[in-house]
């Protein structure tokens, strides 16, 4: 298991935003993947226009998770009509020293 920061932008829409909260929150659990913290940054503005949106709510997960999943999390995500975009990203552990 690695450690990973995924970052999710939804619609604004709040019945979008807990569907597709919802979905990818069930798509972690059905992979296997353990949430270690979440964090809700809220709405803010988009860096470009995607699907005619300027701004979208930002969900920042950390979680484990086998890196073989992550491909089937990354294909599950594409299909998921209520995210405007995603992103995983592997955190390096640290580890401590003298």
């Amino acid at each position: 298991m690695r450690l990973y920061e995924l970052t999710v932008i939804f619609p604004l829409e709040e019945d979008q935003y807990q569907a597709g909260r919802e979905t990818v929150l069930a798509d972690l659990a059905a992979q296997g993947a353990e949430i270690v913290k979440t964090d809700e940054t809220g709405d803010r503005d988009l860096a470009y226009e995607i699907n005619r949106r300027r701004r979208g709510r930002y969900l920042l997960l950390t979680l484990k998770a086998d890196p073989v999943k992550i491909t089937s999390l990354d294909r599950a995500f594409k299909l998921n009509a209520n995210l405007l975009r995603y992103l995983f990203v592997r955190i390096e552990e640290q580890h401590g020293g003298s």
